[in-house]
């Protein structure tokens, strides 16, 4: 004495959001009247239904009861082959208990649902999105993102270039746009594009094509913006306006101003330098002057100025002792430090200097100032020569004992023709004339 119980088909296909149904057949083979309780078991019993779920049945005979099977379109119903058993549970003989199985196989379908955000970026020349994408599906996917657009103007970049993603998961990408050329001035242009997600067919497990499916359409758009706003050009007509009538109206009576006072200083400069002349005096005639006060070397030594007024005090020299000479002044220093070379007169000797060279060979930038005794010659910035030179047609007399200095402020050491920047500053001062002996 036994309890069976048969399926109709020995398997079952079936789509999600579908139906499929298959047959039960009980039969009592015992010799007592007995109830039958029906159950599902296995992975498909969330979504399979045996109706009528009980039967109560006399001594060999039998009945047929319907299975239903209705999977939800859900990526919690994954797609594949999953094994049917329907327990057959009899109520007076437990011990009689049978599970008749069958294979149910679940179609995979495909869906996606893609995002692009923002929709809209605005900016010069590139812009960035993000695109997701959902696996609605019940089957593993691999989600490629392809940006297109009608013209030639954007270029676009997507990195990952595709997303492997399981039922139910979510991915991201990044989605980079770039114009191909800038705009300088005028209106901003609304450059719209689109992005298209779907399955990427080439990365499918062994090369399937895939499922018909939805592939999702993004709309996006990159605005992309001038360099120069309008209004610049507008400005910058204004002010070239301003100019030419500047060059044209303003500046010849500014540079004629500028050259009369330049002149009128001049002028003055060259009176205030300019020699006193001395008297001649007959032979035997004192020129109604003390004795002993009108030539040089008679009681009182007389002071020679140096060209341009910028002379020292020196005592007289003696005539036919001059012998040109010459004197060099190295002056190195680090950057951003100071220094100061020096020529000292010898004793009973008189410098009359009339050429100075200065050597800026390495192009250091700074300042320099030349001194002859406690006058200043002048002040100079390095970066503003190389070789400078200066003459006068009148000596400029430093007396014996004083000093011809240079004094450098390194600011930044140049580069010598060697090419490699140096590491400090190095000047060269030259300064020659007729060294000549003092009168006793």
């Amino acid at each position: 004495m036994t309890t069976s119980a048969e399926l109709g088909l020995p398997a079952l296909t079936v789509s999600p959001g579908g139906v499929a149904t298959t047959t039960l057949t009980v039969r009592n083979e015992t010799d007592i009247v007995e109830a039958y309780s029906l159950e599902v078991v296995g992975a498909c019993a969330p979504w399979t239904t045996v109706e009528p779920a009980r039967v109560s049945l006399y001594p060999g005979t039998s009945e047929t009861v319907t299975v239903r099977l209705a999977p939800a379109r859900s990526p919690d119903v994954r797609a594949g082959e999953f094994p049917l058993g329907i327990r057959v549970l009899p109520a007076e003989r437990a011990d009689l208990v049978t599970v008749p199985e069958t294979t149910v196989t679940v179609t995979a379908f495909h869906e996606l649902r893609a995002e692009l955000a923002p929709r809209r970026r605005r900016g010069w020349l590139r812009a960035r999105y993000r695109t997701s994408a959902q696996n609605l599906g019940n089957a593993p996917t691999t989600v490629a993102f392809t940006p297109a657009q009608a013209g030639e103007d954007l270029r676009f970049r997507a990195a990952p270039s595709s997303l492997r993603l399981e039922p139910g998961e979510s991915g991201e990408a990044r989605l980079r746009v770039r114009t191909r050329k800038l705009i300088w001035f005028g209106k901003p242009v609304t450059r719209a594009f689109e992005v298209t997600a779907g399955q990427d067919v080439a990365a499918a497990d062994q090369g399937k094509p895939a499922a018909a499916e939805r592939r999702p359409v993004l709309n996006g758009e990159f605005v992309q913006l001038s360099i120069f706003p309008k209004w610049l050009l507008a400005l910058l007509a204004a002010l070239i306006a301003l100019l030419l009538a500047w060059f044209a109206l303003v500046r010849p009576a500014v540079q004629s101003s500028a050259k009369q006072a330049a002149a009128q200083a001049v002028d003055q400069k060259v009176a205030a330098l300019a020699p006193t002349p001395t008297p001649v005096t007959p032979p035997g005639s004192t020129g109604g002057q003390p004795s002993g006060q009108g030539q040089p070397g008679a009681g009182q030594p007389s002071s020679t100025t140096g060209g341009g007024g910028s002379g020292t005090d020196a005592g007289p020299a003696v005539p036919g002792t001059g012998q040109q000479s010459s004197a060099t002044i190295d002056v190195q220093t680090a950057g951003g430090g100071s220094a100061v070379g020096s020529y000292q007169v010898p004793q009973d000797k008189v410098f009359g200097i009339t050429d100075i060279v200065i050597a800026n060979f390495q192009g250091d930038q700074g300042l320099l100032t030349i001194k002859f005794g406690d006058q200043t010659i002048t002040t100079i910035a390095l970066e503003t020569f190389r070789n400078q030179d200066y003459h006068w047609v009148t000596p400029i007399n430093v007396s014996a004992g004083q000093t011809v200095t240079a004094s450098v402020t390194c600011q930044q050491p140049g580069t010598p023709a060697s090419g490699k920047q140096a590491s400090g500053c190095h000047e060269l001062l030259n300064a020659s004339g007729e060294l000549s002996d003092l009168k006793p």
